[in-house]
Formats: C-alpha cells, structure tokens, sequence
C-alpha cells in the first residue's frame, strides 16, 4: 500500500514559496541532497497542485526544469478544477482529491505517493490521508509568500521524528502524522 508523503523545500521562516509563488529564492540552495535523491527511487507518483504544477520552477529554462530538479519521471496527478487539460506525457488531471489519490496511490503501489502543493497537502492531512512530512529547511528567511501549512485559526497536527539529516545545503525533517 502506497505511504502519502509531502515533501517541500523550506525557508527558516516557513515558506515554501515567496510572494506570487516566487521559487527563485532557491536557487543558492539547489544541489545534492542525498536523503532526497534516495528518496525518488521510492517514488511511484506525484500528486500536485494546480498552482504548483503551472507555478515558478527555479530552474525554469533549464534541464533541471521539473520536479525534483528535472530528475523525476513517472506518473504525476494534477488536482485542479478544470481537469479539462491539454494532455501531456504521464500528467492526469484531475477534478477532485479522492479520485486523484486514489489514482495515485494505484500508480504508486507499495512505493511513496509525494505530495507536492501546500493546499494539496492540507487536504490531504484533513482526509486523514497523509502519512510523512519531508522536508528540506534552508538558510534562509523570506518574510513572506505561501507556508508550509496554513489553516485559518490554527490547528495543532502531532508529528514524530523519523529522522534528521544534516545536508550540505541545510537540514532535513522527515516526520510521521501522528493518528
């Protein structure tokens, strides 16, 4: 059964994208993390959001364009609403949070399902779908833009380690959601 991870890169002050979806500000940060390089290989599928999917890529225009650095190849499930899309090789989209996981998970098999969309990963943990957290922090502070997670009023969600893992660009947060 497919393990639902969301996993991000992470200013210090918690954003994971700065004002208008800006990404550029990873740049600097951009390189070997071998965690994560590990981690695609358990990857069976993405499930994005639709502002992710269309949004900023730091290495737009280059061969690293794409997730993971332009290394990621496989199936990817595009929640929006308009599933209406031009087609695009091994990109599903999809209209509603429960078929799209579905989907993925199916896609994934025993491997992970990776989360990639703060929204995308609130509805997730608000199905009771997510399972992991992963994320990359960066010295960095943005001061603004989208946060890891957000919900009007605050809502306390318990994790537990799994591991941390100092990397040449920052450290690595890997949590299990706590049921």
């Amino acid at each position: 059964m497919a393990t639902v991870l969301y996993s991000a890169a992470m200013s210090l002050d918690g954003f994971i994208a700065g004002p208008g979806g800006d990404l550029s500000w990873m740049r600097p940060y951009l390189g070997p993390n071998p965690p994560v390089d590990a981690l695609q290989e358990r990857i069976g599928s993405l499930l994005i959001g639709s502002r992710t999917f269309r949004g900023d890529d730091p290495n737009r225009g280059t061969e690293q364009e794409g997730a993971f650095g332009g290394t990621w190849s496989g199936p990817s499930f595009v929640l929006t609403h308009d599933p209406e899309q031009p087609s695009a090789p091994d990109v599903t989209f999809v209209s509603d949070l429960g078929s799209g996981l579905a989907a993925a998970k199916v896609a994934a098999g025993d491997g992970y399902v990776c989360v990639l969309g703060a929204d995308v990963a609130r509805q997730c943990l608000e199905a009771g779908e997510l399972d992991e957290v992963l994320v990359a922090v960066l010295p960095v502070l943005l001061g603004d833009g989208t946060r890891l997670f957000e919900v009007e009023g605050g809502r306390s969600v318990p994790l537990e380690q799994i591991s941390v893992d100092e990397v040449p660009t920052g450290v690595d947060l890997w949590m299990r959601v706590v049921r």
